[in-house]
């Protein structure tokens, strides 16, 4: 089956057809670290992840840009309100980003440009617009596109420019740049340079000082690493208008192919709403961090296509930790039952799997998590009833699948990422321990014939959500499917 996307701009599914056989181009919009990382970002980050990933392990070589937006006004206003320099505040807050894509096991991408170092580019791409007459200079220093100039404007969105609303700056009166220009709709490629921001937030330019306007770094950079035309550019739904249209218009307009594929991914939204610093209603990774471990919090945002809106509070929370726990549990049950038979599973191996076909047809139905998961949870299932029947052929098969799959989701809990965690991981290692000894109780009590004991034990484990079989070898154990 070939692989299958939904394409933004199309608004339709497409089968995905690389540029160059065998290699992908992707560029995500990453993060403007004016603020620590709330989930809301997260979750953008970890659905391109896992594209990556099965991109690679489908056999393409993926060059993966995301970049940093590393100033603009927002970070300008934090910097100044808490008196740092503006560089030193983005700076900080990137390394809160980098921190929170570490702490769920995404990958680092190819390369990760930042804005800053770019400018030659912008200015580059600036100069190409003017030529071409879709972008002309105000006042010294601001320099805007002209959106009627260019009869393709609105296609990304779908929209038609008389139904457009003004630019941001349009509607701050007095902002005399803004005000001369053509159509209050056309955007800012270059901002000049203001009587109150810092020097060092400015570049010389041909068309006067300043700093870059929000969407040229993007176009910019996203050519400078992948050429004028690449196969994916990816984002948050947000994003879409008017960031990504803008990019589409001044790329296309400077005379390149830019992206052939558009995803977004949707919100998460808490109480209904799309979480946002706005509403006062994000959850900081950080913070979810201390309540949960990150490969629980990259489930929980695995759990649902990256299309589809995610509800998260407490339940969320606790259904992905429960979720973990049984693939980690099994995973670390199932390893020592080999290893003590004298076989185990190694990465390689899982590297190297086949997948279940279902698998396989989900993931390239634009990553049908759902679907994907349905395959999960039967490899789930038919390794705990061979772990309960002592079947270690089925057990090992059973085992590389479910590892393989999950690898797919950077969530194997025995892979480089999370082997240190749950190779001997204190949820597993804690777990095992308290119901082995539950067991041993449980085993003494029916030796004694004192069943009453031994049916409390068992109870009190069913009440926890542990399923005790027994069999030849005694009992075993493993955890309730759906329990949590």
């Amino acid at each position: 089956m070939t692989l299958r996307l939904f394409d933004s701009a199309t608004r339709e599914l497409r089968d995905f057809t690389p540029r160059v056989p065998g290699e992908v181009g992707l560029y995500v919009c990453g993060a403007t670290p004016q603020s620590p990382p709330h989930i809301g970002h997260l979750r953008t980050f970890v659905a391109f992840d896992v594209l990556v990933r099965w991109l690679r392990r489908t056999g393409h070589k993926v060059t993966y840009v995301r970049n940093v937006t590393d100033i603009d006004d927002k970070i300008l206003a934090k910097a100044a309100e808490h008196g740092e320099p503006w560089w030193a505040w983005a700076m900080h807050h990137e390394r809160l980003f980098t921190e929170a894509f570490d702490a769920v096991g995404n990958e680092r991408p190819t390369y990760e440009p930042r804005a800053t170092g770019h400018v030659p580019d912008m200015v580059a791409l600036m100069q190409r617009l003017v030529e071409r007459g879709h972008a002309y200079v105000t006042t010294p220093g601001n320099v805007y596109f002209d959106v009627r100039s260019y009869p393709e404007y609105g296609a990304l969105t779908n929209q038609r420019v008389e139904d457009l609303p003004p630019a941001h700056d349009s509607l701050v009166p007095d902002d005399d740049a803004a005000v001369a220009k053509r159509d209050p709709k056309d955007f800012a490629l270059w901002k000049a340079s203001k009587p109150d921001e810092p020097a060092t937030a400015s570049w010389d330019t041909p068309f006067g000082p300043g700093r870059p306007g929000w969407h040229l770094e993007c176009s910019a950079m996203a050519t400078r690493y992948l050429g004028p035309e690449f196969d994916i550019h990816g984002g948050g739904l947000d994003l879409r208008f008017p960031h990504h249209e803008n990019e589409q218009a001044q790329s296309r307009a400077a005379g390149d192919a830019f992206a052939r594929f558009w995803l977004h991914s949707a919100w998460v939204t808490q109480g209904g709403e799309k979480m946002s610093k706005s509403l006062g209603n994000s959850l900081l990774v950080s913070q979810i961090l201390d309540r949960m471990p990150g490969a629980a919090l990259r489930l929980g945002l695995v759990l649902v296509h990256y299309r589809s809106m995610i509800e998260w509070d407490e339940s969320t929370e606790r259904d992905a930790v429960a979720t973990w726990e049984r693939f980690a549990g099994f995973v670390a049950r199932a390893s020592e039952v080999l290893e003590r038979s004298g076989t185990r599973v190694t990465s390689a191996e899982v590297a190297d799997a086949e997948l279940p076909e279902g698998f396989v047809a989900a993931m390239d139905d634009d990553l049908n998590i759902a679907e994907a998961l349905v395959v999960i949870h039967e490899a789930l299932r038919t390794g705990n009833t061979a772990l309960a029947e002592g079947d270690l052929v089925t057990l090992r098969t059973a085992l590389l699948d479910l590892r393989a799959m999950l690898d797919v989701l950077g969530l194997d809990p025995a892979g480089e990422v999370w082997g240190a965690v749950v190779g001997g991981t204190r949820h597993a290692e804690v777990l095992d321990r308290l119901v082995a000894a539950e067991l041993e109780a449980r085993a003494a009590a029916r030796a004694a014939k004192d069943f009453r004991t031994a049916d409390a034990i068992r109870d009190r484990l069913a009440a926890a959500g542990i399923v005790v079989e027994d069999g030849p070898a005694g009992a075993r154990w493993s955890l309730a499917e759906g329990e949590g």
